[in-house]
């Protein structure tokens, strides 16, 4: 294929990539990259998978394994794409390249969210905003599991308090996905506090933002986390059993884990219940809930030896 040929087909898998809900951006970059090595190399015929390994592979000072696994990933797709027009396209397995193992989830326990709670009221600029937000702020992320971002871009006009039941808009969150997600009586009675306060103290003046910072600007998220992380440090909150570093993301891997974790606890049909729990997360696809299932080594358990019962109660039928 020539150049024009190719960066045709690019921009038409691009085309439908986006059209599904994919945001593109890296993507693009990724494959606009490939495309211009291929024809660097002067490729012309069929694509062939050692050429998409030497460019997965192509040299980085910034770029591990990992990296190097994820590019091929990026180029496997789009070579499926190319492979209904140009069948002699050959697709990379994915187990050429190994890829990075993602870490073991920090999973808080009940009292160290309680600690979290208290700790946040402790912060500095007392009588100001600040502890409430962050009390309040953490409260949300615990209960309802939202992504980060999803709690910080959150506007006035998505918390709606006076609905029945109480629930949060989010809206064009991961994968251009917007969902209702609906609040614990006593989340929702916490975000009244901070709305009445916020109020009070004249910060609907300022912003639309429902979190916002001291200077009345949206809450930028590197502050946010390198904040928690002091909050973390200072109530001696610290990684164990080789899990990653306790993080705001971590909130929502123990809510994932905790409901999974009853749900075996009450013997109901997990895999029937899972794809619910997916759409509560803002999953794409149940897959992504999975995950835990397997990053946890008590769930893992519990679904073995449910699997395990089941077998022989099947055995015992036959």
């Amino acid at each position: 294929m020539n150049k024009d040929n190719l960066q045709r087909s690019l921009a038409s898998y691009l085309a439908i990539r986006e059209a599904l809900g994919f945001r593109m951006h890296t993507t693009c970059i990724l494959l606009t990259d490939f495309v211009d090595y291929l024809c660097q190399q002067n490729i012309s015929g069929p694509i062939r998978t050692q050429v998409a390994l030497d460019w997965a592979t192509s040299g980085s000072t910034t770029r591990g394994p990992g990296g190097q696994a994820a590019r091929l990933s990026q180029v496997r797709g789009f070579l499926s794409f190319l492979r209904a027009s140009v069948p002699e396209t050959e697709i990379p397995d994915q187990r050429l390249l190994a890829s990075t193992r993602r870490p073991l989830p920090y999973l808080f326990t009940p009292r160290e969210i309680e600690n979290l709670l208290e700790g946040a009221m402790q912060m500095r600029l007392q009588g100001s905003l600040r502890p409430l937000l962050w009390q309040t702020l953490l409260g949300l992320l615990a209960s309802t599991r939202l992504r980060v971002g999803e709690a910080l871009r959150l506007k006035i006009g998505d918390v709606l308090l006076p609905a029945d039941p109480p629930h949060l808009r989010i809206v064009e969150t991961k994968f251009r996905k917007s969902r209702l997600v609906p609040l614990h009586p006593t989340a929702a009675q916490q975000l009244r506090n901070y709305e009445e306060q916020r109020k009070r103290l004249g910060y609907n003046a300022l912003s639309d933002a429902f979190f916002i910072s001291e200077n009345g600007k949206v809450l930028d998220h590197t502050s946010v986390w390198r904040s928690f992380r002091r909050l973390t440090r200072r109530l001696g909150i610290l990684p164990r059993d080789g899990s990653r570093n306790p993080c705001l993301q971590c909130l929502r891997h123990t809510f994932a884990v905790e409901r999974l974790r009853e749900w075996y606890r009450l013997g109901v049909n997990v895999q029937a219940l899972i794809p619910n729990l997916s759409v509560y997360l803002g999953h794409l696809r149940p897959q992504e809930t999975y995950w835990y299932l397997t990053a946890t080594p008590e769930l893992l358990t519990a679904a073995a030896e449910k699997f395990q019962r089941y077998a022989e109660k099947e055995g015992g039928v036959m």
